[in-house]
């Protein structure tokens, strides 16, 4: 029997470990969907939001992007690399579009919306009025706190450079005003 090998997470995400996939399942993006699991959680909702993405319902252009970047060594993360380089092409663009299918995980809204921050306009032309995101830029509108401002302060110290645009919109702002528009985002 022919099988693939996936990298996974064990447990809490703590270690990496490497499981076989029966050929014939390697071609059932549900089953290997599963995978993402682990981290991304089964209904939606990461293991650990404070570091991981909520991918249900983003946009399938940019998961598609990220886990290309991934692959091709644009963005590297010790997780998402090795995932990434052990898929084909077609089958990045499958599980792009598997995850895009599925529904934004219900959150529970913030009581009073606070007033938009300053610097928050320059966001709105690709992420959209409503930061829920549009070809190609993803949905902002619900991921944690902690996840965007580590990914904005990511930008701004040109320490994830897989976006022409972003390191000059990130590095314009201060660090406040970036922590402003992650807490912002985090409660819409």
């Amino acid at each position: 029997m022919r099988t693939r090998l996936f990298p996974t997470l064990l447990g809490a995400g703590i270690g990496l470990a490497v499981i076989a996939v029966p050929a014939h399942a390697a071609n059932d993006i549900e089953a290997t969907a599963q995978l993402c699991a682990a981290c991304h959680g089964q209904n939606g909702v990461p293991s650990d939001p404070k570091t991981v993405p909520i991918i249900w319902g983003q946009e399938p252009s940019y998961l598609f992007k990220q886990m290309r970047n991934y692959r091709n060594g644009e963005r590297d993360n010790p997780i998402m690399s090795p995932i990434a380089k052990s898929l084909a092409e077609e089958d990045l663009r499958k599980i792009a579009s598997y995850f895009a299918a599925k529904s934004w995980p219900a959150q529970s809204a913030t009581a009073t919306p606070a007033p938009p921050p300053k610097g928050i306009a320059q966001c709105q032309p690709c992420h959209q009025p409503n930061f829920q995101g549009g070809p190609p830029a993803p949905r902002l509108a619900g991921l944690s706190y902690e996840y965007l401002v580590t990914s904005m302060h990511s930008f701004a110290a040109n320490e994830r450079t897989n976006n022409g645009d972003m390191p000059k919109f990130m590095q314009m702002l201060t660090d406040s005003e970036r922590d402003a528009i992650a807490r912002y985002l985090s409660d819409l």
